[in-house]
């Protein structure tokens, strides 16, 4: 009996030294995605691209049906201000990776532009260009303002303190001589509070810079109607001439109910970009599963910016921002870059 005792408690003690092994290797990766508000584009895009990029342990990806994940990977778009704020979670190490738009990489990396005088943020990486973004400055149907001037003395929802959509709206509203506190009363909001509060009356107008359609202004056109102010031309020359980053697009008519015509205005990409310290492995897999075509119908079928996120446009929009090594070796590998 003594014999065998031992022997059964050897057996369970191997059981269980397997079973911590199992665990372990199956422990999972986690990592976040800093977006935007829910009320715009980042956040759906960032909620596709985790489910895309995630394969948590146990789970049968790269089989019909499943994700093109990293095994282990378990990844979580994490609702944030935007652009800005990103930047500093990046930094800081408060988030692996984050959606921000091209002239606030630019800006915050070199600690010029709009961050001169502040410390420059050195640990971003470059993973991938996104999407375009569009400057939108939305007003209601019914509402006298019918161009940019119109909106000295009125009360605008510009984007969260934290935000690009607060930088993309002052450069705009600079450029046709408004400034905030002086011109016009700023409110920092996000695009799903501005659209409440023009709901009630108590604005005048919401701008943000934001991939079409945006949740918050699909909603608000379909429900109350809308118009969106062009960027003419001298104005938008202003901008480009202090962001280079900016260049001139069209918000469709198609892109909300009830437009009756195109809408000139500016655009800027949207950048993936991920902290320095993110292990090569890691990152390479990431971008290897962005540009999947699994991933390709997920984004084709989970949102209308998805369909412009394509790897023609992977490298546009960097920059003197390095890449990180593990998307280099992919867009090498891929032929993307010599």
């Amino acid at each position: 009996m003594p014999t065998l005792r031992r022997t059964l408690l050897a057996a369970a003690a191997t059981a269980g030294l397997v079973m911590a092994t199992a665990a372990s290797a199956q422990a999972p990766q986690f990592f976040r995605i800093g977006t935007g508000s829910a009320g715009g584009t980042y956040y759906p895009i960032g909620g596709i691209i985790a489910n895309a990029i995630s394969c948590p342990p146990g789970s049968r990806c790269r089989e019909a049906g499943g994700t093109d994940g990293v095994p282990g990977l378990v990844a979580v778009a994490q609702a944030t201000q935007g652009s800005v704020q990103n930047v500093n979670l990046i930094q800081a190490g408060n988030a692996e990776s984050g959606f921000v738009q091209s002239d606030v990489t630019h800006w915050s990396y070199t600690s010029t532009g709009l961050f001169d005088g502040r410390p420059k943020l050195d640990r971003l990486r470059f993973i991938a260009h996104l999407f375009p973004e569009h400057i939108h400055a939305v007003v209601r149907k019914d509402s006298p303002i019918q161009r940019f001037e119109d909106l000295r003395g009125k009360r605008i929802a510009i984007g969260l303190q934290a935000s690009g959509a607060r930088i993309g709206s002052e450069l705009i509203l600079a450029a046709y001589g408004l400034q905030a506190n002086r011109d016009f009363t700023p409110e920092y909001l996000n695009q799903a509070q501005g659209t409440e509060r023009m709901q009630d009356r108590g604005l005048d107008a919401t701008m943000t810079v934001v991939g079409y359609p945006a949740a918050a202004f699909s909603e608000f056109c379909s429900r109350t109607g809308c118009r969106i102010l062009p960027v003419l031309p001298e104005a938008a020359q202003r901008v480009v001439e202090r962001a280079p980053f900016y260049g001139p697009g069209v918000i469709p008519r198609t892109a909300y109910e009830g437009l009756e015509a195109d809408t000139p205005t500016l655009t800027v990409g949207a950048l993936w970009l991920v902290r320095d310290s993110v292990s090569d492995d890691l990152v390479y897999g990431i971008t290897r599963a962005l540009w999947s075509d699994v991933t390709r119908g997920l984004l084709d079928r989970g949102h209308a910016k998805g369909r412009e996120i394509v790897r023609e446009r992977a490298l546009l929009g960097r920059g003197v921002l390095p890449f990180h090594p593990g998307a280099e070796k992919f867009y090498r590998e891929a032929g993307l870059l010599n």
